[in-house]
């Protein structure tokens, strides 16, 4: 559970064109945290204080704890059903996330059927636009499927959504191997401090292959340069630096300087955000409540029509 830089951009923009809902997921965050279930729990308040600094407001977006809606819990075991286990283990995310956590023969099944559990995440809400990250597209199909099948089979009832990828598909891990990921250390917080930020960035994996500072440099593929493409707004200074890397006349010192300057100054009204709120604690838990009752609601009414379509919403003369 946590939020980087470059992962909410797009929930900021869409809170003003679509009724959107913000999970926390924390059910999810147990597959792989289960023996140490306070480490989830202590971070549901953290995890507001992260969006609403990153811009979410909480009167245009519904923020909502995952386990707190029971409904989510009741589709999950209802889209198994229609979902094969080889299915969910091809899924490439999943591939790619148990090799990462090295599962090996003790992968849990929780874990496993994490796909599922988004699909009910999603259609408990009737969302038609989810925004995702590049390496999540393979969630957005599977999701797909398991609707397509449910309506084939009880009628058309749930909405099959789109997953819609932001301007940088997938933002780098500082060590230039993988995603942000906070299990791997390669982050950079919503609440990083400025000195944290600046030996994060000047310890950052740039081109391998240059040795010295008048050595020409690659430009693409290089994370500190996708970071300045993401990051800084003055692009007439991003386009002189990637110039003079190639032809060696610029250090890394200099690119990493610059970056930490425009990634500090984007962070900041973010910190000050969370700062305001942090001392707030009694509107951090008006906001969960009011997504709780929010939440339960909306999928209150998604799961009363599932249970239609299924036939199984006995009236047993009330």
């Amino acid at each position: 559970m946590g939020h980087y830089v470059g992962s909410l951009a797009n929930r900021v923009k869409l809170q003003d064109e679509y009724d959107q809902f913000v999970l926390i997921a924390d059910v999810q965050a147990l597959t792989d945290n289960f023996e140490d279930p306070g480490k989830v729990s202590g971070n549901v308040a953290e995890l507001v204080l992260d969006y609403v600094a990153a811009g979410i407001d909480p009167e245009k977006s519904t923020i909502v704890v995952q386990s707190m809606i029971p409904a989510i819990a009741e589709l999950t075991i209802f889209y198994m059903n229609l979902v094969s286990l080889n299915r969910v283990l091809r899924n490439p995310t999943v591939k790619d996330e148990v090799k990462q956590k090295g599962f090996g023969d003790k992968l849990p099944a929780g874990f496993a059927m994490y796909p599922v559990s988004q699909v009910a995440d999603i259609t408990a809400f009737g969302a038609n636009l989810v925004p995702v990250g590049e390496d999540q597209l393979p969630m957005i199909e599977q999701t797909r499927e398991i609707v397509k099948k449910f309506n084939s089979l009880y009628g058309e009832t749930l909405v099959e959504p789109s997953g819609l990828v932001g301007e940088f598909p997938r933002l780098v891990g500082l060590d230039g191997k993988s995603k942000m990921s906070k299990s791997l250390g390669n982050t950079i917080y919503l609440s990083e401090e400025s000195e944290s930020l600046k030996k994060k960035i000047m310890g950052m994996y740039t081109d391998p292959g240059r040795v010295h500072a008048d050595d020409p440099g690659k430009v693409n593929g290089n994370p500190v340069f996708i970071y300045h493409d993401a990051f800084n707004k003055n692009k007439a200074e991003v386009k002189d630096l990637k110039e003079r890397y190639r032809k060696g006349k610029v250090g890394d010192v200099e690119v990493k300087q610059k970056l930490f300057e425009a990634v500090d100054e984007f962070l900041e009204p973010m910190r000050k955000r969370r700062r305001q709120l942090e001392k707030d604690p009694k509107r951090v838990g008006e906001i969960l409540r009011k997504g709780v009752v929010r939440g339960r609601e909306v999928s209150g009414e998604i799961l009363e029509k599932v249970k239609a379509a299924m036939k199984i919403n006995y009236d047993f003369g009330k």
